[in-house]
């Protein structure tokens, strides 16, 4: 995925594709909406433009880490002009470190069961179930997000683009990654010294570019 490195500011998870999103990011506890009906017109994510840059670290933000992870799949539906629905497969093979290494241990402890064990669980996913317009550009995004078999509903802003049959998004999404069982050295399920605690959230920068038919 070396063609990834023009935009390797990103930063899942993020940074170069993040528009400056407004509103607050937040999860929420409720059952998850299946089967979301979508009308409109279907636009295929070039997985060629699109990224995700992650960033985790230990409690209290120290010995910070971040990387990407590439989207294998997806489409978003627009509607009037506006983001109506949509749904994104991310490979978790395709984890890299900052300076897209796929090779060392960092990104193998990664892929090991004690974070997100991607020979059980290769794929991970998020359906739009409700995007609802705000300010401008600005999106309040709904969805199923399913990340080692785990399904939870995550509520994030986003900024949508649409233009000459192309489709911006930039968002970012912030999860405490315990809802999805990676529970590795969680202040929550286990006795640690405080300097040994990871930060339960996870941060993702989100960059999509999709195209009509």
């Amino acid at each position: 995925m070396n063609k990834m490195r023009s935009i390797a500011g990103l930063v899942l998870m993020i940074t170069p594709w993040v528009l400056g999103c407004r509103g607050p990011v937040k999860e929420e506890n409720k059952h998850t909406i299946l089967n979301p009906v979508f009308t409109g017109q279907e636009y295929t994510i070039d997985t060629s433009e699109s990224v995700v840059t992650w960033k985790g670290s230990m409690l209290g933000g120290a010995n910070s880490h971040t990387g990407f992870i590439y989207i294998s799949k997806g489409a978003l539906m627009i509607r009037d002009g506006q983001l109506n629905g949509g749904r994104a497969e991310v490979d978790m093979n395709t984890i890299e470190d900052e300076n897209h290494g796929r090779n060392n241990g960092l990104v193998d402890h990664l892929k090991h069961p004690d974070f997100f064990d991607v020979k059980r669980f290769p794929v991970s996913s998020i359906e739009i179930t409700r995007a609802a317009p705000g300010m401008g550009r600005d999106v309040k995004i709904t969805g199923n997000l399913t990340i080692k078999g785990v399904t939870n509903t995550v509520t994030f802003p986003a900024r949508v683009e649409v233009k000459d049959g192309i489709v911006k998004a930039n968002s970012k999404l912030v999860i405490d990654r315990t809802r999805w069982n990676v529970l590795y050295k969680s202040g929550k399920f286990y006795d640690l010294l405080a300097d040994q605690i990871m930060a339960d959230s996870i941060e993702f920068h989100i960059k999509i570019v999709a195209k009509g038919k």
